[in-house]
């Protein structure tokens, strides 16, 4: 779900939903493949001695719960903030208002590039989300260049401008 690029973000204008996603599972390609070799070997250790067949439900379970784990995981991006929901028993939400977000990063491994993913890096200011990883999304360029959009909408709504300070005093200011 995009929002077409005409939309602007005015003081009287509600929040809206531009984008919702989660990550792919090929994330799980690695943990997936292991338990498919692990569940193996136990069926094969069952001809040998039968109840290590049981050992083959152990991989199966642990493969699931990796399934669930990045299925429940919800990125959603509004015209003002980035929810973040993560939680499988237990749901935590947290948001990070997007005048927040410094920079964006856009990472194409290879092996995300095959299956036409790639990964989104969300520099901000937030103090409990300084780094957001956006992992193994379709259509990562657009959603980048969105977020874009959106940030510089917010900063511009909310008179908010973004100062970095370089040195040796690092967020130490000298009035005297």
């Amino acid at each position: 779900m995009i929002a077409p690029d005409d939309a602007a973000v005015s003081s009287d204008e509600p929040e809206k939903l531009v984008w919702k996603g989660r990550p792919s599972q090929i994330v799980n390609l690695g943990p997936f493949t292991v338990a498919v070799v692990l569940d193996a070997l136990s069926v094969v250790a069952a001809f040998f001695f039968w109840p290590l067949f049981f050992l083959g439900f152990l991989p199966i379970g642990w493969a699931a719960w990796k399934f669930a784990v990045v299925h429940c995981r919800v990125y959603e991006l509004t015209t003002e903030r980035l929810r973040l929901f993560e939680g499988v028993f237990n749901q935590q939400i947290d948001e990070v208002e997007l005048y927040r977000v410094k920079d964006t990063r856009l990472e194409r491994p290879f092996w995300q590039r095959v299956f036409g993913l790639a990964t989104l890096i969300l520099e901000t200011s937030d103090r409990s989300h300084p780094r957001i990883d956006i992992r193994a999304i379709r259509d990562g360029a657009e959603v980048r260049e969105h977020v874009r959009k959106f940030v510089e909408a917010m900063r511009d709504k909310k008179r908010v401008r973004e100062v970095d300070f370089e040195g040796e005093d690092d967020g130490e200011i000298d009035l005297g």
